[in-house]
């Protein structure tokens, strides 16, 4: 993306106009969850059409707007809508609004994606916190030239999800007696679901969750030294002894039913940061 920087602070600038607070809590709000941005004491929503060189959203489930207030205690900004590459943007564009969150004061970032499950231990409905991923299927945002301003040429990808984040959601999970996964997600570029020999690829790489999203943003940031705890709902399985279709709305589907023990997990965790 050319002038990159100023592109963020034309953005930057537009929604400052609108909502002056630094939010240290960013939220992006994955394939069917979107009624959490009910849980937000919303103080203003901006569509993303509004915003100067912002992207929108063309998926069902992703509503397309920033929503800006309070969630557990704590000043947030939300994505109700994310961007994905085979929507066609290209990949800078992709996780522009990441970028435009660290400058909002954005100091942690929790995401959450629809996921199609290949552990066979797992089942449709179950909550995976994401504890390390595989990114080389699809493409890298860092790629092309290095903005000093945001963060290192190459920078250290050891610890992705933060392991304290994860602790804290580990323990609320227990407390409230939620069955959370951890596991390993695989990112691709979709929108195809996979193939059966995709499937058993995925799982050979160490994969136990594949889906269209979240790396990208958690790669842009870690560049930019914002600390990251991401996590799945398991809309589909990856069913080993026979042919299965898998369509969006029974994604939709089991993403909303997963919805309020996601919501207590993110709120609960909101609240520690």
């Amino acid at each position: 993306m050319d002038n990159l920087i100023q592109k963020i602070n034309e953005a930057v600038a537009y929604i400052q106009s609108k909502y002056k607070s630094e939010t240290p809590v960013g939220i992006v709000l994955g394939s069917g969850l979107g009624n959490f941005a009910n849980e937000i004491k919303a103080e203003v929503e901006i569509p993303y059409g509004d915003i100067p060189n912002f992207p929108e959203s063309t998926v069902e489930g992703h509503s397309g707007k920033l929503i800006f207030g309070e969630l557990s205690g704590k000043k947030v900004v939300a994505m109700a809508g994310r961007f994905h590459f085979y929507e066609g943007y290209d990949m800078h564009e992709v996780v522009f609004p990441i970028r435009v969150m660290k400058f909002l004061g954005v100091k942690t970032l929790l995401l959450s994606n629809a996921a199609g499950g290949v552990n066979e231990n797992f089942q449709v409905g179950d909550l995976m916190i994401i504890t390390d991923h595989i990114s080389q299927l699809t493409v890298n945002p860092l790629m092309g030239k290095n903005e000093k301003l945001l963060g290192p040429r190459f920078p250290d990808m050891s610890e992705p999800y933060k392991k304290g984040l994860i602790a804290k959601a580990r323990d609320i999970a227990a407390a409230k007696n939620i069955r959370v996964k951890e596991g390993v997600y695989v990112a691709v570029t979709g929108p195809t679901f996979e193939t059966r020999a995709e499937y058993k690829m995925i799982d050979l790489l160490g994969g136990d969750a594949v889906g269209m999203s979240t790396v990208p943003e958690t790669i842009v940031a870690i560049h930019m030294g914002i600390s990251v705890f991401a996590m799945s709902v398991i809309t589909d399985m990856y069913e080993r002894d026979e042919a299965k279709v898998t369509t969006h709305e029974e994604v939709l589907a089991a993403a909303k039913a997963a919805e309020p023990n996601f919501t207590y997990i993110f709120k609960e965790l909101t609240a520690q940061l």
